[in-house]
C-alpha cells in the first residue's frame, strides 16, 4: 500500500480513483503547522529559529496520516507544484518524523501541473525529494511575514489608535493607493485645444483631419493652450484652401497575447468578467479540482498559481488542431508560438494556465459548471486558443494635407486604419483598464495633389485629466511591474486592505480610506524604507535567489532584522506630538485644503485663535482645535471631493431653524464621528447622526426633527405585542425588538422604512440566531450528510467562516474558502470535528436542578478571556500573519 498526499478532499477523492486500489489518498486540509501568534515564534536571537505548532485540525490530519504510512511500502507527497505546497509537503514529513512513524517508510514528492489521469500517473512515473530550496524560501518569507507583523502593528497600535495592522506587502500595496489619490488630489488640470476639419473629397466622401502644424512648426496635443489661439487657427483655417500633399499606406501586424499567467488572468477577470482577484481564485481553484463528466472527474484547467507563459507541446498541437477545425487553416500560423516570461521576478517554472484539454469546447462543458465557472472557463479557453492564432494585420493609412491662408501654411493630418485579415481578433481581444483605443476609421480613396472641400471647422476646449484610481487590476498589474509580492498573494492582499478598512471600492475603483491614509503617512514618515516600492522588490529579489539556491535564507534575514529592529526602537521613544506633526506635514493637502479666499487652512473657524491638527481618538482620526477644552471645535478628517472643508466645518454649527415644540435651535454640526444634528444646548443636548450616505446639503429642518425623532416606533410585533422601533446606532441604522436588533439593508431608509419591511427584518432575524445587534448570515446550504441525514451549511462567523449541522460546527481551514466549498468537503470537516469530540454547540436552556455546574462554568470565564488579554499588545494571526 502506498499513502498519498494532497491539500484537499476533491483533489484526494479525484486523484484516488485514478490511481485504483493500491493507494489510500488522504488530505491535509491546506498548512497542518503554524507559527504561534505569541512571542518567540520566530527568535532572532537564537539564529532565527522557528517555533511550528500543530493546529486542533491539523492534528486530527497528522494522526489520520500517521495511521495510514504505519505498514506502508511508500509515503509519496503530491501537494500543489508551487513553493507553498512544498512547504505543506516539509510540514508533513517533520510532522511525521515526530511521531516517529516513518522509520521504514520511501518518501517521494511528485508534481503534476493538471489532476487528469495521464498528467497524474506521469507524475507518479517521476518522483523526486522535496526541494529544500524552495521550502527555504518559504521560510524566509514566512519569518519576515511574521517579524513586521509582530513588531510593527504594536507600533501602529500604541500610536495610532483605530489602526490594525501592517505588512510586508500589503502595506506597499495600500501606500500605491494612497500616492495614487495624493496625485489626484494635487493634479491641476491644463487647459488646451483641438481643431478638426472635416473635409470632402471629388467623390464626394467626408473625414476629418487634424491640426499638426503651423508655418513649418509641429503643434502637439497641449500646444494650443487658450481659446484666443484657437480661435485666430479657425479663422485661418476658414479663409484656407485644402489639397492632398502625400497619403502613406503601410501593413501592420497586431500579436496575440501570452495565455494566461496568475496575475493576467485576474486583471482580465476583472475587467471582462467583474470578478474580484479573490473571486477568480476561488473559482480557478475548482476548474483545477476537476467536475464529474462523463461518470469521472476531470480537472478543466492547469495549476493557476503560476508566472509561466509557455505551455506543454501537446497544448500547443491541441490548439492549432482546434483553430483549424473551428476557424480554417488560414488562422493556423506557419510556426507555433513560443511565448517567454517578462516578469522581473518569475518564480514559478510552471506551464501558463490553460484548459487541460483545448478540445474541450466552453459548450461542451457548460451545463457541468455553475455560470461564473463557465465564464471563467471560457475566458482561459479563449485566451489560450487566441495565443496560438496567427496575427491580425491592418493597413494603416496616413494622409498629410496642407492648408494655404494667405502667406500662411498649415498642416493637418488624418488617419486611418483597416482590418485586412482579423486573425486572433475574431476570437479574442484584450481588455484595457483605462486607455482606449483610438476609433478605427477608413478613410476614402485619395492621392497627392487632390484638391479637398472645407465643410466644417471645430475647435474644442479640453483639460487634462487626473490620473486614474487604481482598480484592482490595474493595481495587481502595477504591484507585478514593480516586483512587489507574488501573484498568487495579490488577492489576499487586496482581501486584507478591504477587510481592515484600509480601502473602499467605488465604482469598481480602489478608495483609501482615512484610516488607510493615516497609516501609510505613519510608516512613510518612520518607515520610509520599508514602505519603499524598490526595497520591498528587492526584497522579494532575494527570496527568489533563495529559492534558486543561490543565497542562504538566514542570511537574507540578518540583514533585514539589523536595521528594522533599531527603526522599530527608534519609534519607542516618539512622542506623541511628534506623531501628530508628522502626519500633519504628510497629510496636509487632504486633510488642509487651501481655501478659495486664500486664508490659513489650520486657522480655527469657531474660536479664530486656535490651529486646526489631527487628533487621534479611541475610535478612530478627527480634527480638533488647538484650544481644546476652551474650545471643542471638530470635525471629520476628509475633504469633500470639491477640496473644499465641509459646510458644517467650515462655519461651525448651521442653524437649521427652531424645533415647534421645544423652540429650541435645530443645528447642523461635524463632529469627530461625522455629521449630526444636535436640538439646542447644554451639556447633553439630544443629538443624531446623519445616515451613511445623507450629504449634509440635504439635511433639511424636517429632516432633522425626523433624525432628533429616533429611535422611533414604527411598528409591533405580532406575537408579543411590544414595539419594533428604528433608530441609528454605532454599527448603522437598525430595528430593534425587545433585545433583538437587526440592521437595516443598503436600501432601507430609517426615516421611512414601513411596518412591513420592520416587522420582516425582525423575525428573519429572531429565527435565524446570529449575534445581537448585527443582521443573521442566513448562510448557503450545501446539502444532507448521509450519515446523519442533516443539512449541512456554511457561514460567516465571529472567528472566521464555519460548517454547521446545526449541531456540530467545524472552523474552516485558511485555506479553504467559504464561497467554493464543497458538500464533500464540508462532510469531511464535520466529521473530522465530531470524532475530535469538539464543535458542539452550547444548550440555549438549562435544566433548572443544574444550578451547581453553571455556575462552576461562570467561575471560569475570568480564566478563559486572560489569555485574550494577555495577548493585547501583540497583533493576532490574521493581523500579523500575512503579507
Amino acid at each position: 500500500m502506498k499513502v498519498v498526499v494532497v491539500e484537499s478532499p476533491a483533489k484526494a477523492k479525484t486523484i484516488n480513483k485514478y490511481l485504483g486500489k493500491d493507494y489510500e489518498v488522504l488530505a491535509s486540509f491546506g498548512h497542518i503547522r503554524d507559527l504561534p501568534a505569541k512571542d518567540g515564534s520566530v527568535d532572532p536571537e537564537a539564529d532565527f529559529a522557528m517555533v511550528w505548532e500543530l493546529e486542533d485540525r491539523g492534528s486530527k490530519r497528522v494522526s489520520d496520516i500517521a495511521r495510514a504510512v504505519k505498514g506502508a511500502d511508500k509515503l509519496i507527497l503530491a501537494t500543489d507544484p508551487d513553493r507553498e505546497g512544498e512547504a505543506i509537503s516539509w510540514h508533513v514529513v517533520e510532522a511525521l518524523t515526530q511521531k516517529k512513524v516513518l522509520k521504514d517508510v520511501a518518501v517521494e514528492r511528485v508534481t503534476f501541473n493538471a489532476i487528469t489521469k495521464d498528467a497524474v500517473l506521469e507524475a507518479m512515473r517521476q518522483p523526486r525529494q522535496i526541494d529544500q530550496a524552495l521550502v527555504d524560501a518559504y521560510l524566509a518569507r514566512r519569518a519576515l511575514d511574521y517579524l513586521v507583523g509582530f513588531n510593527l502593528s504594536p507600533v501602529l497600535w500604541r500610536k495610532l489608535p483605530g489602526a490594525r495592522s501592517a505588512g510586508r506587502v500589503q502595506s506597499v500595496a495600500l501606500r500605491l493607493v494612497c500616492d495614487r489619490e495624493r496625485e489626484i488630489e494635487t493634479f491641476v488640470p491644463r487647459e488646451y485645444w483641438s481643431l478638426v476639419v472635416v473635409l470632402k473629397t471629388d467623390a464626394g466622401a467626408t473625414f476629418e483631419a487634424r491640426l499638426v502644424g503651423a508655418d513649418g512648426k509641429k503643434i502637439a496635443r497641449l500646444d494650443i493652450g487658450q481659446g484666443e489661439e484657437a480661435e485666430a487657427f479657425r479663422k485661418l483655417l476658414e479663409t484656407a484652401a485644402f489639397r492632398v500633399t502625400a497619403v502613406e499606406a503601410k501593413p501592420a501586424k497586431r500579436h496575440p497575447q501570452p495565455p494566461f499567467t496568475t496575475s493576467t488572468l485576474q486583471q482580465e477577470a476583472s475587467r471582462k468578467l467583474g470578478f474580484a482577484p479573490a473571486r477568480t481564485m476561488q473559482l480557478a481553484q475548482r476548474l483545477y479540482e476537476g467536475v464529474e463528466i462523463g461518470g469521472e472527474t476531470v480537472g478543466l484547467i492547469t495549476y493557476m498559481r503560476t508566472d509561466g507563459v509557455d505551455m506543454a507541446p501537446e497544448a500547443v498541437a491541441g490548439a492549432r488542431r482546434v483553430i483549424a477545425k473551428e476557424f480554417g487553416d488560414a488562422y493556423v500560423p506557419g510556426v507555433p508560438r513560443k511565448y517567454t516570461t517578462k516578469a522581473k521576478n518569475a518564480q514559478e517554472a510552471h506551464e501558463a494556465v490553460r484548459p487541460t484539454d483545448l478540445g474541450r469546447l466552453p459548450a461542451m462543458v457548460a451545463r457541468q459548471l455553475d455560470p461564473d465557472q463557465a465564464r471563467l472557463y471560457e475566458l482561459i479557453w479563449t485566451r489560450t486558443v487566441a495565443s496560438q492564432m496567427e496575427s491580425a494585420v491592418f493597413e494603416r493609412t496616413t494622409v498629410d494635407i496642407e492648408a494655404r491662408a494667405g502667406g500662411r501654411l498649415l498642416e493637418l493630418r488624418a488617419t486611418g486604419q483597416v482590418v485586412t485579415f482579423d486573425g486572433f481578433l475574431k476570437l479574442y481581444q484584450e481588455g484595457r483598464d483605462d486607455e482606449e483605443d483610438e476609433e478605427s476609421r477608413r478613410l476614402p480613396a485619395m492621392k497627392a495633389g487632390d484638391a479637398l472641400e472645407k465643410r466644417e471647422i471645430r475647435a474644442t476646449q479640453h483639460f487634462t485629466e487626473p490620473p486614474p484610481r487604481y482598480t484592482e487590476a490595474s493595481l495587481v498589474k502595477r504591484m507585478e511591474e514593480l516586483g512587489i509580492g507574488r501573484p498568487s498573494t495579490y488577492a489576499a492582499v487586496l482581501a486584507v486592505l478591504k477587510e481592515r478598512g484600509y480601502v473602499e471600492i467605488d465604482k469598481k475603483r480602489l478608495v483609501p480610506e482615512d484610516k488607510g491614509r493615516i497609516v501609510t503617512a505613519f510608516l512613510e514618515s518612520f518607515f520610509r524604507r520599508y514602505v519603499e516600492y524598490d526595497f520591498t522588490a528587492d526584497l522579494e529579489e532575494q527570496l527568489d535567489r533563495v529559492s534558486n539556491n543561490e543565497i542562504d535564507w538566514k542570511t537574507v534575514l540578518r540583514d533585514f532584522w539589523r536595521d528594522f529592529i533599531a527603526a522599530i526602537d527608534e519609534t519607542k521613544s516618539l512622542r506623541m506630538s511628534e506623531v501628530l506633526d508628522a502626519l500633519n506635514e504628510e497629510l496636509g493637502p487632504h486633510i488642509f485644503p487651501k481655501k478659495a479666499d486664500g486664508s490659513d487652512p489650520r486657522a480655527c473657524p469657531s474660536c479664530g485663535t486656535g490651529q486646526l491638527s489631527l487628533k487621534l481618538g479611541k475610535f478612530g482620526s478627527f480634527i480638533g482645535c488647538s484650544n481644546y477644552p476652551q474650545c471643542r471645535y471638530t470635525r471629520q478628517l476628509a475633504a469633500n471631493g470639491d477640496g473644499e472643508a465641509s459646510a458644517a466645518a467650515d462655519s461651525g454649527p448651521r442653524t437649521l431653524g427652531k424645533d415647534p415644540e421645544t423652540g429650541l435651535d435645530v443645528t447642523l454640526r461635524d463632529g469627530r464621528f461625522g455629521p449630526y444634528v444636535q436640538l439646542g444646548e447644554g451639556d447633553k443636548p439630544k443629538r443624531q447622526t446623519l445616515p451613511k450616505g445623507l450629504a449634509p446639503d440635504l439635511v433639511d429642518l424636517e429632516k432633522a426633527l425626523k433624525l432628533l425623532s429616533l429611535p422611533r416606533e414604527v411598528a409591533t410585533h405580532p406575537e408579543s405585542g411590544k414595539p419594533i422601533l428604528a433608530g441609528i446606532g454605532r454599527f448603522g441604522p437598525y430595528v430593534q425588538h425587545d433585545r433583538t436588533y437587526a440592521n437595516l439593508g443598503k436600501d432601507d431608509d430609517v426615516l421611512d422604512i414601513g411596518a412591513n419591511r420592520a416587522i420582516d427584518l425582525i423575525i428573519t432575524k429572531e429565527q435565524g440566531g446570529g449575534r445581537r445587534g448585527g443582521a443573521a448570515e442566513p448562510g448557503r446550504v450545501l446539502g444532507e450528510e448521509p450519515e446523519s441525514g442533516k443539512q449541512l451549511s456554511v457561514k460567516a462567523g465571529r472567528y472566521g467562516p464555519y460548517v454547521t449541522d446545526g449541531t456540530t460546527n467545524a472552523t474552516l481551514p485558511k485555506s479553504m474558502d467559504k464561497d467554493a466549498l464543497t458538500l464533500e468537503e464540508a462532510i469531511a470537516l464535520i466529521r473530522a470535528k465530531r470524532a475530535s469530540g469538539g464543535g458542539k454547540k452550547a444548550s440555549a436552556k438549562k435544566p433548572a436542578a443544574k444550578k451547581a455546574p453553571a455556575k462552576k462554568a461562570a467561575a471560569k470565564k475570568p480564566a478563559e478571556k486572560a489569555p485574550a488579554k494577555k495577548a493585547a499588545g501583540k497583533p493576532t494571526k490574521k493581523a500579523a500573519a500575512g503579507e
